[in-house]
């Protein structure tokens, strides 16, 4: 057991209120010549199709067993937001990577779209093991999973009941039940919660009566004047060409978010219970030094059993560690799952 604060030499810029802020290395769109990309369509146990994009190095030698990786993109994003440049970095290390669009978001089946569903999430990684644990090229022995953001609570989750994970990293962690049931560090009261749970009900009679959804809009196409610093944040990322991926038949506006009645299912959503019993498989948990979701990887570290790792990347914020290839610790990964996925 241990944490690790990296030495990385990183002045971060403060984030640009208007337009992309593409400084110190801010590349969600990389690509690799060194990799090739297919998409690929799989089932999960209850018959959706799940999509992916698989990347594989040109120079696998395919009559071998390879180690492979599932990656999970952030809360309400896309595997083209973020897991693609983890898969792309990954695969150019000699691994096998599958980035997954979750269902109900990006490619993936599911209606309604951008519905709140952990369980199907947590799914979702499994049955991406399913998929590269049948691929002539890949050891079932030797699958790792990856989450960023809500992701990481998924990924765990999928790996409390499915060891065939065998090593499980999470970057800027959100444990989504937390969240939604206490607010960051722990600022809604009971109340407020309860408050929450009543209008999201009062909302399913809006929703059931005119048969459509009542969005949230949390995170608009116009960034407001007065808006939040972490609202400014997860805009500069989702709302700029810096980030922006919206998938086909999906109103801009309503990338991102979702209702409130499909919310407050985060509230039954508890990760890191029995979290000790992924062990002894490795965890590593990586938090940017300054994000506001470092709570989640602190504390999903200290419950955790042994092995595990605690990364904390000077100057980082949450969003910094989605695409900024400069603060990314790349190496780092790479060794973890290099050590453990043997």
């Amino acid at each position: 057991m241990r944490t690790l604060v990296l030495a990385l030499g990183l002045a971060l810029s403060p984030l640009i209120a208007q337009g992309a802020d593409m400084s110190n290395g801010a590349n969600n769109f990389y690509t690799s010549e060194q990799v090739t990309l297919q998409k690929v369509t799989f089932k999960n146990q209850y018959g959706m199709d799940v999509v992916g994009n698989l990347f594989v190095p040109k120079n696998l030698d395919r009559s071998k067993k390879h180690a492979a990786i599932v990656v999970g993109h952030p809360m309400g994003a896309v595997k083209e937001q973020s897991s693609n440049l983890y898969a792309t970095k990954l695969a150019e290390q000699g691994f096998v990577t599958l980035a997954i669009d979750l269902p109900f978001w990006g490619e993936s089946e599911g209606k309604a779209r951008n519905a709140v569903a952990p369980d199907l999430y947590s799914e979702a990684f499994s049955a991406a093991v399913d998929y590269l644990g049948s691929r002539e090229y890949v050891d079932r022995g030797r699958i790792g999973g990856l989450g960023i953001c809500g992701s990481g609570s998924f990924v765990i989750s999928a790996a409390k009941i499915d060891p065939r994970l065998q090593a499980i990293a999470t970057v800027s962690m959100y444990d989504m039940g937390a969240v939604t049931r206490d607010g960051l560090g722990k600022s809604q009261t009971l109340e407020q919660r309860k408050q929450m749970l009543a209008q999201a009900a009062e909302q399913r009679y809006q929703e059931f009566t005119t048969g459509r959804p009542i969005w949230r809009n949390y995170l608009p196409k116009q960034l407001p004047a007065d808006a939040d610093p972490i609202t400014r944040e997860f805009h500069d990322f989702y709302r700029t060409p810096r980030g922006e991926a919206v998938p086909a038949g999906i109103p801009p506006e309503q990338s991102q978010n979702r209702t409130l009645a499909q919310e407050v299912k985060f509230m039954n959503f508890y990760p890191f219970n029995d979290i000790e019993t992924i062990a002894p498989r490795p965890m590593l948990f990586i938090a940017g030094e300054v994000a506001h979701s470092r709570e989640f990887s602190e504390e999903a570290f200290r419950r955790a059993g042994q092995q595990k790792e605690l990364v904390i990347v000077p100057g980082a914020n949450h969003v910094d560690l989605y695409d900024r290839v400069g603060a990314i610790p790349f190496a780092k990964l790479t060794q973890f799952y290099e050590t453990n996925l043997k």
